[in-house]
């Protein structure tokens, strides 16, 4: 759904900028026909004032989904004693999530539509002997595989 309403944005925005495009062509000849007071008119119309707003709150929604999408820490406000350590998907919309809630670690199975406990740890895994998961890590040590072969 998201999908199709990014479609028809876009198309939307196209369509404005071309009649925005095909009116600024057709100002530009009338005012060449004007006589010369009103050659010094400003370039302004309400095509080009629509599509530049279109595009303006189109990047705004995007920006915005993408902020969604990414969940900046700060941004979300989800600053308590609940994080997110890890999680592995094990369907198309299933995963199991390992969560620290305060000083405890609980392992979640998280459902299209159920969200249920599996196990709390009684020993917390310590996250610092396993592999770095940050972007930066992940793309070095890609390069650096692609660089050796």
């Amino acid at each position: 759904m998201k999908r199709i309403v990014g479609q028809i944005v876009t198309a939307l925005s196209l369509l404005f900028f071309t009649l925005s495009c095909f009116a600024q062509t057709a100002v530009e000849k009338t005012i060449e026909k004007a006589p010369p007071p009103l050659r010094q008119a400003p370039d302004l119309n309400i095509a080009t004032t629509l599509a530049s707003l279109l595009l303006v709150i189109a990047i705004i929604v995007f920006l915005a989904w993408l902020l969604k999408r990414m969940r900046v820490a700060g941004i979300s406000g989800n600053d308590s004693g609940l994080k997110v350590i890890t999680q592995l998907a094990v369907g198309q919309r299933e995963r199991v999530v390992l969560l620290q809630v305060g000083e405890e670690q609980m392992l979640v199975g998280i459902t299209q539509h159920n969200i249920s406990l599996l196990s709390k740890l009684d020993k917390p895994l310590n996250m610092d002997e396993s592999p770095s998961r940050d972007f930066a890590s992940q793309l070095s040590k890609l390069m650096k595989n692609n660089v050796k072969k």
